[in-house]
């Protein structure tokens, strides 16, 4: 007698996957014209297991994909030598949006058992949603590729390095909490966490790179819109005591985006800036606040220097909102924009208030003591 999750599974895959599974990988690649080691490649960059040569997994949605890829890479549009890169990246990225919708399909069959009181009620069910589903996914899709091309196209002589703000604000204390509170409550946070996050960086400009866990990684064309971010967070996660502090780091320069994801020096120094951070505060390099020296609504103040792994001796500073007109030595935003430059002596200013980390991630770099006169005896 057949297994029951085993006819429903089979139910669910001819309706996702458009028919039965009638070919093997070889079959595949020989329809689709396309070499075997070739169909091997990318069938393991999209993040799929191996599967014998005889083994009878793929329809005929598979050969018409595989055709068309190959279509794609002779028509130039990809370049061979980065096609199992991008192949990959479409299956990471796709992988986690199919794991997050079927969670999400079977918490709304939890909620209202009535929808799946039968295997083939769960399929008229799945065949109902699929095609709604592909239609915002599409539109979604369009949308973020009119913006990007829209960005593209005014500044057709960049290339993929391009100078930007990246910045990490990261929840403080997440792996205490992890601890203290059930996986229900811990998931509330996260996607407390993950809403408010999104929401501020679309409404300065900004573009979600990536959720790492507790920690959201952004980039930002604009200084300015990259100290609102930052900021704006701060704030609001302060005001909600139902999430813990956050604390944060920015750099400003040249970055390599590449698949979605972005690397480079910019991106470690923002990082490490992020891990030596007290709660509630917003660390910049002296790039970053070299741009934002001019800009009266925020106030930097410069640290002491820290080492940290990767940078000897470095000068953050912290950015707040002014509150009021400074006075004295810092009411030359210019004065501040040299020093953290290394035009000037910055002795010459206030001292900077201490900054401190847990001792695994930073070592404070300790300031001569002055010498005591020995009093000479008569």
């Amino acid at each position: 007698m057949p297994d029951p999750s085993e006819e429903l599974q089979q139910r669910l895959e001819r309706v996702l996957l458009g028919g039965r599974r009638k070919y093997t990988r070889l079959e595949v690649a020989e329809k689709a014209g396309v070499p075997e080691e070739r169909s091997r490649r990318l069938w393991r960059a999209l993040g799929f297991a191996t599967v014998r040569d005889d083994e009878v997994v793929f329809t005929d949605a598979d050969v018409e994909a595989m055709r068309t890829a190959d279509q794609l890479v002779q028509s130039g549009l990809i370049d061979p030598s980065i096609e199992v890169s991008v192949t990959r990246a479409l299956g990471q990225h796709l992988s986690r949006l199919a794991e997050w919708q079927v969670d999400m399909l079977w918490q709304l069959i939890r909620e209202q058992p009535e929808l799946g009181r039968s295997e083939r009620q769960v399929t008229r069910l799945v065949d109902r949603l699929l095609p709604e589903l592909e239609q915002v996914q599409n539109f979604v899709w369009r949308r973020h590729l009119a913006a990007y091309a829209g960005r593209a196209f005014a500044a057709p002589e960049e290339h993929l390095e391009t100078r930007t703000v990246v910045g990490f604000v990261d929840m403080v204390g997440y792996t205490r909490l992890t601890r203290q509170i059930g996986e229900d409550e811990l998931s509330r946070v996260l996607d407390a966490f993950e809403t408010l996050a999104t929401e501020v960086i679309a409404e300065h400009h900004g573009r979600v790179v990536k959720m790492i866990g507790d920690e959201v990684l952004f980039v930002a064309d604009a200084s300015v819109d990259a100290a609102e971010i930052a900021l704006t967070l701060t704030e609001r996660t302060s005001a909600d005591e139902t999430l813990p502090s956050v604390r944060a780091g920015m750099a400003s320069g040249r970055i390599l985006s590449r698949f979605g994801d972005v690397y480079g020096s910019v991106v470690n120094l923002a990082a490490r800036l992020t891990s030596v951070a007290r709660p509630g505060t917003i660390l910049v390099d002296r790039e970053l606040a070299a741009e934002l020296a001019e800009e009266k609504a925020y106030d930097l103040r410069a640290r002491r220097p820290v080492t940290v792994r990767g940078y000897n001796r470095l000068r953050p500073a912290a950015l707040r909102r002014a509150s009021e007109a400074p006075t004295g030595m810092f009411a030359s935003s210019q004065q501040l924009a040299a020093e953290m430059l290394g035009l000037a002596d910055p002795s010459a200013r206030v001292p900077a208030e201490p900054e401190t980390a847990p001792e695994d991630q930073v070592t404070q770099t300790p300031e001569p003591r002055p010498r005591r006169r020995r009093r000479r005896k008569l």
